[in-house]
């Protein structure tokens, strides 16, 4: 019956759309950037959609992002893990 935080929170998190999470792709793999350039542009798109995030975690989704690959439900998952609704 209880539901957890985390299911809760998730459910406050939109689904991104694929041409969103695409060109975050994109941007990702093509720009050659580090990780600290990559939080930038992670925290930027979820900044542009009305979402907070901390440096760190975004630094470090963008790290597990690099190391996984970056296929559009990897991406939806880590911004669902990291996304605070504002």
């Amino acid at each position: 019956m209880g539901e957890t935080m985390t299911t809760t929170k998730r459910n406050e998190i939109e689904k991104f759309a694929e041409a969103d999470l695409s060109g975050l792709r994109d941007d990702l793999l093509k720009s050659g950037l580090d990780s600290w350039q990559a939080a930038d542009l992670i925290s930027t798109f979820l900044a542009g959609r009305g979402y907070g995030v901390s440096n760190h975690a975004a630094r470090k989704a963008a790290s597990r992002l690099e190391s996984r690959g970056c296929s559009l439900k990897c991406i939806q998952e880590e911004l669902e893990k990291l996304a605070m609704v504002m």
